[in-house]
């Protein structure tokens, strides 16, 4: 049996190179993965891979394809925030994640795959993710051919204006403007954070208090007439008199300190701009906000259009959960296959696993039988012998090995105990009573993942980064464990993961489930004529 050549690209820790290798018919050549504590783990995993990058931007195809030639497969799951006008708020208002994409579409146009597939967020079929329109591609002759949409980039909401704002960016080099250091930055916003907790908001003031005398008087000597200068000037005078006790209006101080600070960040949106040459078709006013007028073109259609219509590639495209196939969690999907147009067959998508239409999978199937062993709280290589026991799941039978590694959780403190003690299966952290809910500063905004009670008898929600979410052991007061989240994901114990705990935790939340990796890949191959 001939070996499938296959690149991957955007690996993480390698659920979808384990999958497609899970069929016994994939030899992965090169991968591609940035983020230094996944590839440990790939590497780990993976140590067979010829040729394994940092950063897609690059890489030479011609030096995989000088050393395997022609490349049969092209696998990846490229990030992809998108833009819309419902993300304006974000701090960063273009992300470079957007272009992985094109990096992505690059690799099939220069290697010329027998077939590829790509993996992304269900989102991804919607208008939401879209390219702006750079600089760069007025070089494209396909452009004409997108949908273009008028869009606009917020720079500076409505009530954060200052006098003279518009005429400034207008006019503005951005190069001339002094910026904020990180430190002042993230001092005023930790305090703007708090514009609905006075009482953080103070714990703040004398945490910073040094930092801010000299900050503040730093701003009331300088002279210039430059508007964000003196919307400094001001806000400096006034917190001055609230640090030294005199009384202040607090509703007033918080929209003085937002004035500044926003525009602190419509000077970086400004750079994001020109750093990603990003093309302008003028700046205005729009419901009293400052915007950049853009366009923008979707990613979908970008897709298609360079790899369905001009390089012919047939493509279907699904929405696939992972529990359909025997994941023991709900997890949706968006896959794209591509199939050259000399490949003889026709790329049919898996039908769900007819006994998990109905019966699905679950956390109980998943970890029950690993409960009883307590997790480690310090990071550690060490394995945890396990027995043999006759009385699995299936499930369990797949994952199990005679060693259990990353078993390791968060040390749960005295307020996480509290509130571990206090959810029943199913519940999470709006279900709290108030006395336990005083450490976030804006509770009722709390998501519902958060400190969720797992139920044993249900799969899972999505796997995250379950611990910043602090999912919780459905009969455990304690957090789920790396290896647990491991397995509802359906990684085997055998696969060891690297890096930080915080990092194996987003690892594992990031990667496609290798059963649904699998059962895709076999459908792929066929298609293929393999």
């Amino acid at each position: 049996m001939r070996l499938l050549t296959t690149v991957d690209l955007f690996a993480g820790a390698g659920g979808l190179s384990y999958g497609f290798e899970r069929t016994g018919q994939i030899r992965i050549v090169a991968a591609a993965e940035k983020n230094p504590n996944a590839r440990k783990t790939y590497r780990k995993n993976h140590p067979a891979v010829r040729y394994f990058y940092e950063d897609v931007q690059d890489i030479d195809y011609d030096e995989i394809k000088s050393a395997f030639g022609a490349i049969d497969l092209v696998i990846g799951g490229p990030p992809c925030q998108g833009f819309s006008n419902a993300n304006r708020q974000h701090t960063t208002m273009i992300s470079m994640n957007n272009r992985l994409v094109k990096e992505f579409v690059r690799c099939i146009c220069e290697l010329r795959p027998r077939a590829f597939l790509m993996e992304n967020v269900a989102m991804l079929r919607s208008q939401v993710h879209r390219f702006i329109v750079d600089e760069s591609d007025f070089a494209d002759p396909g452009l004409q051919g997108f949908n273009l949409r008028e869009d606009k980039l917020e720079l500076l909401p409505a009530d954060a204006q200052f006098a003279g704002a518009l005429e400034m960016v207008q006019s503005m080099d951005t190069n001339q403007i002094e910026k904020w250091t990180d430190r002042r930055v993230t001092v005023f916003t930790v305090l703007y954070r708090y514009r609905i907790n006075q009482a953080k908001f103070d714990k703040a003031i004398e945490k910073h208090k040094k930092y801010l005398l000299s900050e503040l008087s730093n701003m009331l000597a300088a002279e210039d007439n430059d508007p964000i200068i003196a919307a400094e000037r001001i806000m400096a005078e006034t917190l001055l008199k609230y640090i030294n006790g005199q009384k202040q209006e607090f509703s007033v101080l918080i929209d003085l300190i937002k004035k500044p600070l926003f525009a602190q960040r419509m000077l970086e949106r400004l750079q994001e701009i020109k750093n990603y040459s990003i093309h302008v078709y003028g700046y205005e006013t729009d419901n009293g906000a400052i915007v950049a007028c853009v366009k923008s073109y979707a990613v979908l259609d970008y897709i298609r259009g360079v790899l369905q219509d001009r390089l012919g590639y047939t493509i279907t495209e699904q929405l696939y959960n992972a529990a359909d196939y025997g994941a023991p969690q709900n997890r949706e999907r968006y896959i794209i296959v591509g199939l050259a147009a000399d490949q003889p067959g026709i790329f049919m998508p898996p039908a769900p696993v007819a006994e998990f239409l109905f019966t699905r999978r679950t956390v109980r199937e998943a970890i029950s039988d690993i409960e009883d062993i307590e997790p480690f709280t310090e990071m550690t290589d060490k394995g945890i012998p396990l027995p043999h026991r006759d009385d699995l799941s299936d499930l369990a039978k797949e994952l199990r090995g005679s060693m259990l590694y990353n078993h390791i959780c968060t040390d749960t403190t005295d307020v996480a105990l509290a509130r571990f003690s206090a959810l029943k299966s199913g519940q999470n952290f709006h279900d709290l009573d108030p006395s336990l809910k005083t450490t976030y500063s804006n509770a009722a905004r709390t998501q519902n993942t958060i400190y969720m009670r797992l139920i044993y008898d249900q799969p899972s929600s999505t796997v995250v980064n379950v611990r910043k979410s602090m999912w919780i052991h459905p009969t455990r007061d304690r957090a789920i464990s790396i290896r647990e989240a491991a397995r509802l994901q359906t990684f085997p114990d055998s696969y060891v993961f690297e890096g930080t705990k915080d990092s194996q935790y987003q690892q594992v939340g990031n990667a496609v489930p290798p059963i649904l990796a699998a059962a895709i890949a076999v459908q792929l191959i066929k298609a293929m004529g393999e």
